[in-house]
C-alpha cells in the first residue's frame, strides 16, 4: 500500500471515529467547514457560540456544516472543551530545484532535489524564478493532524 493510500485510510478512520472532534477544512468556493463532535444534546448551540447563523446538519455525511470563517474559533473552543481535535486539511507539496540541475549533463548533483530532476530538463511544469531557483506544486492532497491542548502553567 503506498503512502497516499495509507493516508486515505487514516483520514477515513479519523472521520468515522466518534470520541474526538474533527474539523475537515475545505478551501473551494462555496464549500463549508465540516465538523463532527462526540454526541451531546446541546451541540448545535455550542457550535453556534452566540453567533447569528445556525450550523446546518448534513445528514448524508452525518456532520455539521459551518462557515469556513469559524475554523479557528472551532479549534480553540474544541481544545478548551475536549482537550484535543483532529484537523483534516488540504496541502500541496512544493518541489524546489534549479535550471542548472535540470539541464545538467554530468552526474554530480548538490541540489535540494537530491538528483531526482538532474538532467531531466523542464517539461513545462516548473516555474523558473531565477537562473538558480525553480519551483512547482504537487497535486492537492489531504493531511490529518491531532491538535492537543498544551499544559497551562499553574
Amino acid at each position: 500500500m503506498d503512502s497516499a493510500a495509507k493516508n486515505d485510510v487514516r483520514i477515513q478512520l479519523v472521520w468515522s471515529q466518534t470520541k474526538i472532534p474533527v474539523a475537515w477544512r475545505q478551501t473551494g468556493r462555496g464549500e463549508h467547514l465540516l465538523v463532527k463532535l462526540p454526541y451531546a444534546s446541546g451541540n448545535r448551540q455550542w457550535l453556534r457560540g452566540g453567533r447569528r447563523p445556525n450550523p446546518n446538519w448534513n445528514s448524508g455525511q452525518k456532520c455539521w456544516e459551518l462557515p469556513k470563517s469559524w475554523f479557528n474559533d472551532f479549534v480553540e473552543r474544541s481544545l478548551d472543551r475536549f482537550g484535543r481535535v483532529y484537523v483534516i486539511q488540504p496541502f500541496r507539496e512544493q518541489e524546489k530545484c534549479s535550471p542548472a540541475c535540470m539541464n545538467a549533463t554530468g552526474h554530480e548533483c548538490e541540489c535540494s532535489c537530491m538528483g531526482q530532476n538532474h538532467g531531466a530538463g523542464n517539461d513545462g511544469s516548473w516555474f523558473e524564478v531565477t537562473e538558480t531557483f525553480a519551483t512547482r506544486w504537487g497535486p492537492k492532497e489531504w493531511a490529518c493532524r491531532l491538535l492537543t491542548r498544551s499544559a497551562r502553567p499553574c
